[in-house]
């Protein structure tokens, strides 16, 4: 599995190597994470990543989750770091991410046992 971070630089055209703007990255990172944390999605304790180590699969979630989760970060973390220079393109993207919220929202609530079957 590939690192979180490596994976969202990537995304945003920035070169692995290039660690300049690691900080910020790991920082937005780590708000969208805290998103989807609150979002029910994830461990209930949060997640977050400190540099390039961890990896994907360290966010244990099924692989239907885990992929919207990628999306969702690469998207939240590329308007707060680099957004797009047109409303129309801002619009668009925001679109998609609440788009997202609602996909994982709904995975949660599919996960979640039924009430009723839960022993008091």
């Amino acid at each position: 599995m590939a690192s979180i971070l490596t994976d969202t630089k990537k995304i945003l055209g920035v070169d692995a190597a290039y660690t300049v703007f690691d900080l910020d990255i790991i920082t937005h990172i780590n708000a969208a994470f805290s998103t989807i944390n609150q979002l029910g999605v994830g461990p209930e304790e949060g997640f977050f990543i400190e540099d390039s180590t961890e990896e994907w699969d360290a966010f244990e979630v099924p692989p239907n989750q885990l992929h919207l989760t990628k999306t969702y970060i690469y998207l939240r973390v590329r308007m707060l770091f680099d957004p797009p220079g047109t409303s129309f393109l801002i619009q668009a993207m925001n679109d998609q991410i609440a788009q997202l919220e609602w996909r994982l929202n709904m995975f949660r609530e599919v996960l979640l046992p039924d009430p009723e079957e839960v022993a008091p």
